[in-house]
Formats: C-alpha cells, structure tokens, sequence
C-alpha cells in the first residue's frame, strides 16, 4: 500500500494504541479519535493528529481503522460516518464480533461504495505491540492482496481466510483454544500453590514438558507474579466466550468446555475482576480452594 494514503483510526485503547504503534514504526502518517479524553492525549502524545470526531476522521481517510469494544459499538459508528465515507474507502474493522455483524457492515458500506473487511487480531495489545500479533481477515480477494503492506506494518503475519464474516469466525476459533489453554494454566497453578509446591517452579517445569502452551510465556509470569495489569481484559475475553457458545449453537455444535468456561469467566467479573488482565481467572480458582 502506497504510505501517501492517508490512514486514519477510530477507537484507540489497548490495541488501537498498539496498531497506531506498529504503523507509526513503519512511517505511516495517520490520525485518530476516540470519545475518551486521555486516549486522545496518548495520541498527541504521539505526536498523531487528532481529529474532532469519529465523522470527521472518516472523511479525511483512504484506509479507515476501527478498534472498539464490540459489534454494537461498530454498528453506531458506522450509521454515524457512512455518509462522511468518500467512495472506495477501505473500513477495516479489527473488533471481535460475529460473522453476521461482519456481512451487515460490508453491506451497509457497500451501499455507499467503500469497501470492507474484518481483520480481526491475535495477540495482546503488548504482542502487537512488539510485531508478535497474527491478522485473519475476511472480505474481496483482491481488497486484501491491496493492502498487504498496511497489514505487514501491523502483524508479521496475516492470514486471508475468506469471505466477510470469515475473520470473525477464525478469531473465535483461536479464542475458544486461546482462553482455555489460559484456564487450564491457572487451575495448574494454583493447584500447585495449593499442595505447597513452588509456582515459578511449576511454571518452569510445566513449560519443559509437552503440557507447554503459549499461554505460559505470555499470561504464567503474570499469574505467579499476581500482576494483573490489563493488556486484555478479562471481561472482554467473557464477551468473546459468548459469542464463541452463539457461533456453536448456530452450526449445531456442543461446547462444553467453553460453557463451563463462560460459568468461570462470568463468576470472575461479578467478584470484581473483570477490569483486570485475563490472566486474573488465577484469582478465582484460588478463592473455590
């Protein structure tokens, strides 16, 4: 993608501040917005215009961003810039939704004759951050193959995976893997604790066997430690088990570790621990010994 085309992002907490990171790391000149004061000051603090709302930042874009926190939020975007869209903008929507959602932007937008995918991201904000991230994206074939640079600077890897709603389905698939491997961590450790077995031992150990997951580099350290500090938040991962259940009952296919997991998930956020990092399920499990 050529960087002269101007690049814009709607909605940078935690992983549209690390998008805006990587793209800044690979010279591309962008803006942003976000209803929250102090994200705008991140931005500022980044030296990255900030424009004076969400319409207004889609109509000075060839390439629009959107990172928000479901696809409710999407939707009321959408409605309240789709006339601000010049014809043939690309909207790229990173958020974790359903498929359908997908396929009724890319509608929505088409109607006004801009393009759409939903390229949804794997990987903490800290991950993307430090070009550890994966992109899955759905929509056009060659709207993909158009912007391959943009999604190189993101992620040094990007999967095309189909059709619109396709990078939705994808992502809900690694989540289901991703958050229970985190799970299965946490109840490890504190079954260790527990016994009186040291925890950064066990974490050592379990990570020389062949029970090793990517979960113990990225979320074990945090959980032995008790650092919480979000880098994706528990309450978010509760929404994605919700949409994982929907994804399953509307294809006729029974989840039963995920519906235990949304018990889990759901019980964590009423006792307080939904603003904290995912890997803060650990507290949990410690409170049922």
């Amino acid at each position: 993608m050529n960087r002269h085309k101007r690049v814009s992002i709607i909605g940078v907490g935690l992983l549209g501040q690390a998008i805006t990171d990587r793209l800044l790391e690979h010279d591309y000149v962008i803006a942003g917005f976000d209803i929250d004061d102090q994200r705008c000051q991140e931005l500022i603090d980044k030296q990255v215009p900030v424009s004076s709302s969400a319409a207004d930042c889609a109509s000075n874009s060839d390439v629009l961003i959107l990172s928000l926190p479901d696809s409710d939020i999407v939707n009321a975007v959408i409605s309240d810039i789709k006339e601000s869209l010049a014809a043939g903008t690309v909207v790229i929507d990173t958020t974790t939704g359903p498929a359908k959602s997908a396929r009724d932007h890319a509608m929505t937008l088409e109607s006004n004759a801009c393009s759409f995918l939903d390229a949804t991201v794997a990987g903490s904000s800290v991950q993307v951050r430090n070009g550890e991230g994966v992109i899955m994206i759905g929509g056009h074939a060659d709207t993909y193959q158009s912007l391959s640079n943009l999604f190189d600077a993101i992620a040094p890897k990007s999967f095309y995976v189909g059709e619109t709603g396709a990078g939705c389905d994808m992502k809900l698939i690694v989540n289901l893997a991703l958050g229970l491997n985190r799970a299965v961590l946490a109840e490890s450790l504190a079954l260790a604790e527990s016994a009186g077995v040291d925890s950064k031992l066990a974490l050592e150990v379990m990570k020389s066997t062949v029970a090793y997951s990517a979960a113990m580099d990225t979320k074990g350290p945090k959980m032995v430690a008790g650092n919480f500090e979000p880098q994706a938040r528990l309450r978010q991962h509760l929404k994605d088990v919700l949409l994982i259940l929907e994804m399953g009952r509307e294809h006729g296919q029974q989840l039963p570790l995920s519906q235990l997991h949304e018990e889990l998930l759901s019980s964590a956020v009423e006792n307080g621990l939904g603003e904290l990092d995912n890997s803060a399920i650990i507290e949990l499990i410690r409170k049922l010994t």
